[in-house]
């Protein structure tokens, strides 16, 4: 029993969306500021560039290999079983603790004080549950979750318009490059989405024409959307005032006059926590699959459900998983691993497209170099704990894949 086509480019399109204009929108922009000040435009700007070189090599792989998995199944076909089962094993377990951090981001938005953590594990098992209802729920329930998290900005950015505004532009520098580098490894972490597309190549219809599409659509709008809220909260706060706000958007909103908004940023935070997780746990429970399939995971967490044409088993391990993390760890402030992550993910991504030729090629190889040198530069320039906890968790893979060969050798 295999994955079933149900997804259009536009379901596509918002899933997209709904991991990139998520959470992160409404708090990366604090510590983006805290590391560049004024200087996160241009940390934003590369990132953007970046991450345009990394959409372009996702979009020119998956044309190729419409599977699930994404760049785990990318790496493995075009470059070996250990490039593969670095990028996925980088991305799931990176992930896993963003989907906690997420579900706790939100339950700091809609949950009473003391309540957090039963609310952000009721939220976790409902959005699992979503997930085991079929992809199409998903894509649905995105949809209503993006739509109400752009009227939210266009509400803050609206509000930023309306309020005397401050020079945005003074002091690009004065932070010097390397803060400004660790605010674009900081930024990048928000265009990082466009994964989640790839992911479920098995369930996307005529997939060679609608992921590239989608992942180029998803990419560009979410970059708007960045960029205009990075401009309203310069104008509104200025630089200290973002870096100093656990909530700049909502901050921004209250120092524009418009009260009445903050509420409704608030809501909107939440909703874009809850539509970041539902993509990361259809993105993640994709590549658990996919690595579970070809026995780099326990391949009991290779099944599809017979009626719903979902990875159950790999989503409720996942969602159990997330929930213990939830009860046990608090993540919000120690996951910047993730970053690191993403970014060895999107390396492997760009040296395996890079190494595609003749007609399956869409893009110059360029930007495959642009793209993985930025992961490179950007990695490196992460908050040395972040550096450390990606190492080790890299570390920790190698030995358990190492260990799992030589156990399957020896039987």
């Amino acid at each position: 029993m295999g994955l079933e086509r149900r997804l259009r480019t536009g379901d596509a399109v918002f899933i997209g969306l709904g991991s990139m204009i998520g959470a992160g929108v409404f708090s990366a922009f604090a510590p983006a500021a805290e590391a560049a000040g004024a200087g996160l435009l241009i940390g934003l700007a590369l990132a953007a560039v970046v991450a345009f070189g990394n959409a372009t090599s996702s979009a020119q792989l998956a044309a190729v290999h419409p599977t699930s998995g994404g760049t785990y199944a990318y790496g493995r076909a075009e470059l070996g079983p250990w490039w593969g089962f670095l990028a996925g094993w980088g991305f799931v377990v990176g992930k896993t603790a963003s989907c906690a951090a997420m579900a706790l981001t939100f339950a700091a938005y809609a949950a009473p004080p003391g309540w957090e953590r039963p609310v952000a594990i009721v939220a976790v098992a409902a959005l699992v549950t979503v997930n085991l209802f079929g992809v199409t729920r998903t894509a649905q329930l995105t949809r209503v979750i993006v739509v109400v998290v752009l009227l939210t900005l266009a509400v803050a950015v609206a509000a930023g318009a309306s309020a005397p505004g401050r020079p945005i532009v003074d002091g690009l520098v004065a932070e010097g490059w390397y803060g400004i580098l660790q605010s674009a490894g900081l930024l990048f972490f928000a265009f990082a989405g466009y994964a989640r597309i790839a992911t479920m190549g098995e369930e996307v219809r005529d997939p060679a024409r609608t992921i590239p599409r989608a992942i180029v659509l998803a990419f560009a709008g979410a970059l708007v959307v960045y960029a205009a809220v990075a401009v309203m909260l310069l104008s509104v706060l200025g630089p200290a005032g973002i870096a100093a706000s656990a909530e700049p958007v909502a901050a921004a909103v209250a120092a524009s006059g418009w009260v009445w908004a903050e509420p409704v940023v608030r809501i909107g935070a939440a909703c874009a926590s809850l539509g970041a997780l539902l993509a990361l746990i259809a993105g993640i429970g994709r590549t658990t699959f996919a690595m579970a399939r070809e026995g780099d995971l326990p391949r009991f967490l290779a099944a599809v459900h017979p009626r719903r044409h979902v990875p159950h088993r790999a989503e409720l391990t996942l969602g159990t998983v997330v929930i213990v993390l939830v009860a046990l760890v608090d993540l919000r402030g120690a996951i910047g691993f993730s970053s690191f992550g993403v970014l060895l993910y999107y390396l492997v991504a760009n040296i395996a497209a890079f190494r595609q030729a003749g007609a399956v090629r869409r893009y110059p190889r360029a930007l495959q170099v642009i793209g993985g040198a930025g992961c490179v530069i950007l990695s490196i320039t992460l908050p040395w704990q972040s550096v450390v906890t990606g190492v080790a968790v890299v570390a920790v893979g190698i030995v358990y894949r190492m260990l799992r060969l030589r156990l399957t050798r020896a039987a």
